[in-house]
Order: structure tokens, then C-alpha cells, then sequence
């Protein structure tokens, strides 16, 4: 007799990482940073002692974190990647008969972290335009609702939720419920009216957002994310962690980066502008682009998906499929900008 599963994680798929890429293919497919690692940080990454095991609180940097963004180090966290702490939050607030609010399509890992804690998803489709419907949200709420999911800028289709919508929409949530603000790629984000969490914490007493060292700071290999909220609720995710997950490399490398903000802050700028710049030209092609506030564009195919990436690798650019929806394609290198407008091109006049 084979072991028993529990049949809900049997049944769950596991997360579908980005494609790989051929040697002569641009990977647009996890919205990486397509520059290298600072010299600093690389000379920080080989400074760590592999022998010895981490600092399980990463005490250095969160005193950092707490000087660089103005809050006690206790209302701060640092885990493997803002994922890992997504589901230690999920885990700490939801169990067995409870519901994980969360707008759809957004990050593909949030059903199956709900479903590994034991609670029920509940979607809230996307806008037309892509974006969250916060006022069908708050309407989904219910007795049984334990935390909610908001993705700004949203993964993939790269739309920002306002400020004002923000505001709006925690005042009809109760204090009770957790709202997770997910900010995986706000330094990216280019619009002064988005949501902007760490300025509304001391507002909310129910609020945590995260951020993440994968993206903007070029740190995908080394997986370090953090979380800024109440300390109550921060303990109790760290109780639901794996011991010394964040790696000392991983701690050091993120050090590093916080010293050379404006190294950082200017390649932002670059991947902004390139991806405004691809934007601006799918508009031109006849794509309805949402508004893209990541470091991505969505490009909308419906049933024409796995065609439509199809066209996209024969041209080089592999990039992440969600079918029967549509494609993300991260900004990468210059060089591919060229193949991909190629390819969307090619798309619209055959597809």
C-alpha cells in the first residue's frame, strides 16, 4: 500500500519556474534583471564563511532595512525570497475552513500556497484592463475571510493599484483580516499615483508589505525578500519558517546592495524606460497593452497563446506562457527588444 497523501497536495501542481533559454535566445521568462551583480556585491558574496551557518535573525541586515526605511528592526523580516514569506503569512493567518482573498490572474504561486496551509482560495477575476477590481473584492469578503492578496504592480499583467483605490478598499476590510500588500517590483514603478505600502503601515495595524531583492537589486540566485508589518504578526510567520533559510551569502550580497542605491536606482531607470519604450511600440502594433508598471509586458492572446509563443521563440524570445490567457515577456537585454517587436508583429498581422 502506498503512503497516504493528503489528496489536495497530491492533486497540486508544483510552481512552473520561468523556461530556460537556448544560447542564442533571450530569456524573458522571470522577470530577472538582465545586468550583472555589482562588483561589490560579488566581492560581499565571496567574504562569507560557508562554513558557518547564518544569522537566523539576518540582525545586520534588517538593522539596515530599518535605517533605510525609517521603522523599528522588529517590524521588520527577512526570508528566502518575498515567496518563502508569503507562505509563512498565509500559513501563520489561514487554516482548514478559512478563505485567502486574491485577485486573478496574479501570482501564480498564491493558489498553491493557500492550498498547502489548508484554506480555500477565492478569485476575484482581473478588470478588463488587467488590473485588481478592489470593489468586487471588498464585496467578496466574508466571516470566513483571513487574509487577502494584493499584487501592485500586479504579476503578469503589470497594472499598479492607486493610492486612493488602496485607502478606499481597506476601509471596508475589517481589522481582523491580514491584507498582504505584495511589492515584489515597486521599484520599478514609474506612476505617482500607485500604492506605495510603507508609508501607509502606521494607517493599517492589518498590513504587511513585502519587497524582494530578486528583482530590482539582481539577487534572484541568492532568494532574500522582506516583509515590514506589525511584530505580532512577523513572529508568528517567523515561527512557520524553515531555520536559517537566508543564506549568508544571500545576507552579504543584500548589504551590499542597499550601499549602492544609486547604481541600482539607475538601472531601474534604464528597465523602466526600455519597457515603456516596448509598450509604447506593441500600442502601435495594435496590442491593448495593460499600463506596465513592472519590469514585464502582457501581452493579452487568449486562446491564440501557445501559437502566439510559438512565433516568439522562433524569434528568440522565450518568454513565460499562461494559456489559455496570455504571454509575460520581461525586459531584458537591449538586444532583444528588436526580436520581440519582431515577433508581436508577426503575431498580429498571422494570429
Amino acid at each position: 500500500m502506498p503512503v497516504v497523501l493528503r489528496p489536495e497536495i497530491a492533486a497540486l501542481q508544483p510552481y512552473r519556474q520561468g523556461k530556460p533559454a537556448a544560447a542564442d535566445a533571450y530569456k524573458l521568462s522571470s522577470n530577472e534583471n538582465p545586468f550583472p551583480p555589482h562588483p561589490r556585491v560579488l566581492e560581499a558574496i565571496a567574504a562569507a564563511q560557508l562554513n558557518r551557518y547564518p544569522d537566523g535573525a539576518a540582525t545586520a541586515l534588517r538593522e539596515a532595512l530599518a535605517a533605510r526605511v525609517g521603522l523599528p528592526i522588529d517590524a521588520l523580516h527577512v526570508g528566502a525570497g518575498s515567496a518563502s514569506i508569503l507562505y509563512q503569512l498565509v500559513q501563520a493567518a489561514a487554516g482548514p475552513g478559512d478563505e485567502v482573498l486574491y485577485a486573478w490572474r496574479s501570482f501564480e504561486a498564491y493558489p498553491g500556497m493557500v492550498t498547502v496551509a489548508g484554506a480555500t482560495s477565492v478569485r476575484v477575476p482581473l478588470r478588463a484592463d488587467g488590473s485588481h477590481d478592489l470593489e468586487a473584492m471588498a464585496g467578496a469578503i466574508t466571516e470566513r475571510t483571513r487574509v487577502i492578496l494584493v499584487c501592485s504592480p500586479n504579476n503578469p499583467t503589470g497594472t499598479v493599484v492607486s493610492g486612493a483605490e488602496f485607502d478606499a478598499f481597506m476601509a471596508r476590510v475589517p481589522d481582523s483580516v491580514l491584507v498582504i500588500l505584495d511589492e515584489a517590483y515597486r521599484e520599478f514603478v514609474r506612476d505617482d499615483d500607485a500604492v506605495e505600502g510603507l508609508s501607509r503601515l502606521e494607517a493599517y495595524p492589518n498590513l504587511v508589505v513585502l519587497r524582494t531583492f530578486s528583482k530590482a537589486y539582481g539577487l534572484a540566485g541568492l532568494r532574500v525578500g522582506w516583509a515590514a508589518g506589525p511584530m505580532y504578526v512577523l513572529d508568528a510567520a517567523r515561527s512557520t519558517a524553515i531555520p536559517l533559510a537566508v543564506t549568508e551569502p544571500a545576507q552579504r550580497a543584500a548589504l551590499a546592495a542597499l550601499e549602492q542605491e544609486e547604481h541600482y536606482r539607475a538601472q531601474t531607470d534604464e528597465i523602466a524606460e526600455r519597457r515603456d519604450r516596448v509598450a509604447s511600440a506593441l500600442s502601435e502594433q495594435g496590442w491593448a497593452i495593460p499600463t506596465p508598471q513592472g519590469n514585464f509586458v502582457w501581452l493579452a492572446t487568449g486562446e491564440r497563446t501557445s501559437a502566439a509563443a510559438e512565433v516568439l521563440e522562433a524569434h528568440g524570445i522565450v518568454a513565460r506562457v499562461f494559456a489559455p490567457e496570455g504571454i509575460r515577456v520581461s525586459i531584458g537585454e537591449e538586444g532583444s527588444v528588436e526580436g520581440l517587436l519582431r515577433a508581436a508583429g508577426i503575431v498580429v498581422e498571422t494570429l
